[in-house]
This record gives structure tokens, sequence and C-alpha cells, in this order.
């Protein structure tokens, strides 16, 4: 069995993760990754995670909010938060988890219902979530949390007073053990059902950005910033 390294250990200037026995792929390896550039454009590509962990024996699994620095990720709620306290333990401080980011980017139809399929980007992490109790890097990560929905806004915000900050729990999961699976391709129809008569293809699916929508009591005359208006 493969041990995880701490981030202190973690060879951070590696092209590659190294894979591990939870983050070997079983299935479809052709589409599997442990390319560190790769896995990091597509965490940074999503806005939600889910979160996974045990408590009292049953699992649960939480979307939330993240954000990423270097290899590092960071989630956030409140202090009064079950999991969040969990992952603050005192004689064994840290949490279990296994955090998860998934891009749906097509519909793939095929011929036979049997060989219907989608194509994505995805991201599985599995670690040891714990606070953080430094606040230089609470801060930090609660701009990275900001910026990962829209860059450039942490800068162009107010940031969180002593009192938010002290009613704010962050956790840290650092990437140590992370693999992507991607498929981008078209329906895998067996031979034989080549010829029957029903479409086969992909519909595309992406993320659009309206326009953005004025608060009903923003202060007349303030400008929507350029980094809204360039997505």
């Amino acid at each position: 069995m493969s041990v995880p390294v701490t981030a202190s250990a973690a060879d951070t200037t590696a092209a590659s993760f190294e894979p591990t026995e939870r983050t070997a792929l079983t299935r479809h390896r052709e589409r599997g990754s442990y390319d560190r550039e790769l896995i990091h454009s597509i965490l940074d590509a999503g806005y939600v995670c889910h979160l996974g962990f045990v408590r009292d024996g049953a699992p649960f699994v939480l979307p939330t909010l993240y954000g990423r620095i270097g290899d590092r990720l960071y989630v956030h709620g409140s202090t009064g938060s079950r999991p969040l306290r969990d992952a603050a333990g005192t004689e064994d401080p840290g949490m279990p988890v296994c955090v998860t980011v998934t891009h749906l980017d097509g519909l793939v139809l095929a011929r036979s219902a049997f060989s219907h399929s989608l194509n994505y980007r995805s991201v599985v992490v599995h670690g040891t979530a714990r606070q953080v109790t430094d606040e230089a890097e609470a801060r930090a990560a609660l701009d990275a949390l900001v910026d990962q929905v829209v860059p450039g806004r942490s800068a162009d915000s107010r940031p969180a007073s002593p009192k938010e900050l002290a009613a704010t729990a962050v956790l840290r999961v650092d990437l140590t053990e992370a693999s992507a699976k991607v498929r981008d391709a078209g329906p895998g129809d067996d031979p034989e059902d080549i010829a029957l008569p029903h479409w086969a293809g992909v519909v595309p699916v992406t993320t659009v950005h309206g326009p953005p929508v004025p608060a009903g009591d923003l202060t007349p005359g303030i400008p929507v910033p350029d980094y809204l208006t360039v997505r």
C-alpha cells in the first residue's frame, strides 16, 4: 500500500502526482492522468467541489466552494459546523476526506442505449482535511475562495473583519493523492449497430455567463468591473 506523504515532504515540482492505491484507476485507465498541470487546470475551472467524509460511521458528501493555492485546496464553513469541528481534533488533528470536482462537457448519444455516455473532466483528491489556524494563511485561503468564483474579486471587495474571520473555519487539503479522468470522444457503438437508423453524436455542454445584473441598492455611478466584462 502506498503511504500518503505530507505537504512538506511532497515533491511539488514533479510533473505528475504519484499514483497510490486510492488513486490508481481500475476502469478506462486510458482516460486517467496524474499530470499535475492537468489536475490544476480542472480544479481551477470549477466553482463547486463535493467534500466526502465519514461521520459517526455514516458517509456524508457536501457541495461547497473551494479555492486552490499551489498544491493545497481550501474549503470553508461555519466554526459551528460538525465536520469542521471534527477536522480540528486535538489528539489526532485532521479528518480523512475525498474531494471531487467534475465538469460536464457533452452528452454522448449512441445508437444503442447501453453505449450512451458523457464527455467530462474530473479530479478526485484523497487526503486529510486540517483546520487552518494561522490568520495569514486563512485570509489568503478566503481570497482564493473568492477568486475561484471571479478572478480578481478579492482585491475589489472588503476583506473579512476579525469577527467574521473568527466565525469562519477554513480547511486545508494537501494535494498529494490526486488523479484526473477525462472523456472527450464520440459514441462508441458496436460495429453491428453502426447501420441502425438512429442519430448518434455529441451534444456539447458549456457554462455561459450572462450579463451582470446590478444590486437594487447599488450606489449610482459604480461601473461594472472590467474583470466581469471580459469573462
